[in-house]
């Protein structure tokens, strides 16, 4: 069996040729995907209050190690650096879910505009750098 290397070379495109001399179309749009309780962290930030996920992830002998979503990938303060390395790998799609938490902390009642904020700069930056914005509005974390 022969490896094949189907990453993008550039943000323009795949890559001429792989290994095995396949080729995807140009018209290929390259994406991927993210969770918010897995990359944001800022766990305690901005009125953000206890997801489902945070109370799950702090119970002694759920998830090993004891680790916890709190910093994560820390993408709620890297975001503008995330997106311009998606951009340098080519990436055209970028699918990501909604910190309820983040939005709405007490669960009801109208959105909270600092947490909007996060996801209106976050899609912003996507179409800056021609990268489409696909938002997941339920992925398992709610206050």
């Amino acid at each position: 069996m022969t490896a094949v290397d189907a990453r993008p070379a550039t943000a323009t495109g795949p890559r001429p040729e792989t290994e095995a001399g396949l080729r995807f179309p140009t018209a290929f749009r390259w994406g991927t995907a993210t969770a918010a309780y897995q990359i944001e962290g800022g766990a305690t930030e901005d009125g953000r209050t206890p997801s489902i996920w945070d109370t799950f992830s702090r119970t002694p002998g759920k998830v090993r190690n004891g680790d916890t979503g709190d910093i994560a990938a820390d993408h709620l303060h890297r975001m503008p650096d995330d997106v311009r390395l998606m951009k340098e790998l080519g990436v055209t799609d970028y699918r990501f879910s909604v910190s309820w938490p983040r939005v709405q902390p007490t669960g009801r009642g109208p959105a909270v505009e600092r947490g909007l904020d996060f996801y209106r700069r976050l899609v912003d930056e996507l179409l800056a750098a021609g990268i489409r914005p696909v938002a997941t509005l339920y992925h398992w974390d709610l206050p």
